[in-house]
């Protein structure tokens, strides 16, 4: 029996912007690695008699190393199953996709990327702040905030990201100090709108707009839970002016699925 690897993008998550190939894969998969952030109803689409293997990491707490995780998608598609590795977001943006495909190309087994909605428009999408927009943005960039400015061998060039008309900052709550500051003397304005969305497009959505300059004194009065985005640029002070999502009506953040065709 051959097995095979799918790396499924889960969405930001809000457990209904999972793709259609993804929940068909989580439907019929033998084995599930899933992540931290995967909601659990999508957990519940899964057959009863699927194996499932929390693999999550959080800030300092790894329940499993990259390298265990790697090691478990090999042993599983060795045995012939059908692994389903549910990643929130896009497997392959700040989601370790590219080792486990490469884990498994050097152990010569076969496998599939199915793209998952990121959290990178996600956000911007759930508080109203378009990352493009005519006349205002005409490009944004997407970096880690996990990685601090003054850290020796950083492969962020701060001049160059300075200058990009919209910045997304993923896990960015650890060094926002040093982020922003870095910012600041690389030729920012110090009054570029600044806005935090945490745990987007969910019920416990919350947004934070400020400045650049003013950001970390305001994360410091107003702490916003992770997980959560920084957007930088002019585009996020549109958000107020065309906010359309309202959390606390939102009744769950999911309405249910609708059975594939072929399903009862």
């Amino acid at each position: 029996m051959t097995g095979k690897a799918y790396l499924v993008g889960a969405g930001p998550g809000r457990p209904d912007l999972i793709t259609v190939r993804g929940l068909e894969l989580l439907r019929r998969a033998d084995v599930i690695l899933y992540d931290r952030l995967i909601a659990q109803e999508l957990l519940d689409e899964a057959r009863p008699d699927a194996e499932r293997i929390f693999v999550g990491k959080g800030r300092d707490c790894h329940v499993a190393t990259q390298a265990q995780i790697n090691a478990l998608l090999v042993d599983r598609v060795q045995r012939g199953k059908m692994v389903v590795r549910l990643k929130g977001g896009d497997p392959l943006i700040f989601g370790q996709g590219g080792e486990e495909m490469e884990a498994l190309a050097a152990a010569g087994l076969t496998y599939e990327v199915v793209p998952g909605v990121s959290s990178v428009n996600a956000a911007a999408a759930y508080a109203a702040a378009p990352l493009t927009k005519r006349g205002v943005a005409s490009g944004f960039a997407v970096l880690t905030g996990s990685e601090a400015p003054d850290k020796p061998g950083s492969q962020l060039e701060w001049r160059a990201l300075a200058h990009a008309p919209t910045l997304v900052i993923l896990m960015a709550m650890k060094n926002i100090g040093s982020i922003c500051q870095a910012l600041l003397e690389a030729g920012r304005c110090a009054e570029t709108p600044a806005l935090v969305v945490s745990w987007a497009g969910t019920r416990r959505q919350r947004t934070l707009r400020s400045t650049l300059a003013a950001l970390p004194a305001a994360l410091q009065h107003h702490p916003m839970p992770t997980p959560a985005i920084v957007l930088i640029g002019a585009a996020a002070a549109f958000a107020d002016r065309l906010a359309w999502f309202e959390p606390e009506r939102d009744a769950a953040g999911f309405a249910g699925f609708l059975p594939l065709e072929g399903e009862e």
